[in-house]
């Protein structure tokens, strides 16, 4: 059995589907994918990942609807959603899109710009099998948020393929 937000069974899972997986993070600045990649072998599933820091970003790269972001901001599990599905067409090679998408996007403190408590978090996971958007509030300071966000992507992303 799996330790919870364990890369390695991650990869493992992936690697006996024969999928690649791609990562679009805002808060977590690149921690999701750098944690996938400190695993040996993670280049048979790792495509890469976009830092998508600056909201116009996630719009004209992730293909993040414009209205969403005017209306509700970048902090929304609707926007993890479209950022999960559109790095999964970012990370396209040959034609063939990544199967899997991760996404994060959240408040990370030590304020928030828009209202919502720091801490904030949502995280998007896209697969074959469909897209969906998970929402946390995690304690602490801005590391302790962050290290909570990519453990959590990494939960999430098992989950959705059926690892325990």
């Amino acid at each position: 059995m799996a330790v919870p937000g364990d890369p390695v069974a991650l990869l493992a899972a992936l690697r006996e589907r024969g999928w690649t997986v791609g990562v679009a993070e805002s808060l977590t600045g690149g921690l999701v994918v750098a944690t996938l990649v400190d695993v040996p072998g993670a280049s048979a599933s790792v495509r890469g990942g976009v830092v998508a820091y600056d909201t116009a970003v996630k719009a004209s790269l992730l293909g993040v609807d414009d209205a969403l972001l005017a209306e509700h901001g970048p902090v929304h599990p609707e926007v993890a959603r479209q950022m999960a599905d559109g790095v999964r067409r970012a990370m396209t090679v040959d034609g063939k899109p990544s199967e899997v998408g991760i996404a994060t996007t959240g408040i990370a403190g030590p304020e928030s710009p828009d209202g919502q408590p720091v801490g904030t978090v949502h995280i998007g996971i896209a697969t074959p099998d469909g897209v969906f958007a998970t929402s946390w509030v995690f304690a602490g300071g801005r590391a302790a948020i962050r290290d909570a966000t990519v453990t959590q992507a990494i939960i999430e992303a098992s989950a959705a393929l059926g690892v325990d």
